[in-house]
């Protein structure tokens, strides 16, 4: 008989730390199109924002010890806020904040808890930002990731799967914003001229969900 592989059915804090690191990696891999896509409706500084952000909250985690999830989650905000300029630092150090807040304590991870953890992420970037599906923001992509995440969950999904389904939703998202106007952010400003761009906060956001899938296939 062959080897019977065992599928994970949590993640580990250390596979959350992997995360992290891969999203830092994907972000600087990723730097020059996502400020090739900020210029053509914002500031033009959103993959040097979050570059630097990202290689901040590294140097946080690396200084910080014990295996608490929730505790690592609220560093990486709290690295995000004070390091990141515009929009993208209160965003996404929400985003962290808010999913450490739910994971506090924990040293481990099911499906459904790395759900709840994102959907308080989510929620908390939408009551920050004020943005709706369809405002060409970040939640074009984080909201349908979070609903592909729960379907997943429901059909008894494993962390792998979950966050593979979540990032391919997290990826049409992504691609939707392009036919869209901005109505929220700097790329409001130009109106229907925001038309026929990618919005570059959904694609850090695609890049955040995509990170993870990749890092949960991979433990």
């Amino acid at each position: 008989m062959g080897r019977v592989t065992e599928v994970a059915t949590t993640i580990s804090h250390e596979e959350i730390l992997d995360w992290i690191r891969r999203f830092a990696a994907d972000i600087e891999a990723q730097r020059a199109e996502l400020v090739r896509l900020d210029t053509a409706i914002g500031d033009g500084d959103h993959g040097t924002n979050m570059d630097r952000g990202m290689h901040k909250a590294l140097e946080k985690l690396e200084a910080a010890e014990g295996a608490d999830i929730g505790a690592t989650l609220k560093a990486v905000g709290m690295a995000l806020i004070s390091s990141v300029g515009g929009a993208a630092g209160p965003l996404y150090g929400t985003l962290f904040l808010q999913m450490g807040s739910t994971t506090t304590g924990a040293g481990t991870l099911d499906v459904a808890g790395w759900a709840d953890a994102l959907e308080a992420g989510v929620k908390g970037v939408q009551a920050r930002g004020k943005a709706e599906p369809g405002d060409k923001t970040m939640v074009d992509a984080l909201l349908p990731a979070l609903e592909a995440l729960r379907r997943a969950q429901a059909e008894g999904a494993d962390p792998a799967q979950a966050a593979r389904r979540s990032a391919a939703a997290a990826e049409e998202g992504m691609k939707a914003t392009i036919p869209m106007e901005a109505r929220k952010g700097r790329a409001s400003y130009l109106g229907p001229r925001s038309i026929g761009h990618q919005d570059p906060g959904a694609t850090s956001a695609y890049l955040l969900l995509s990170s993870a899938a990749e890092t949960f296939a991979s433990s």
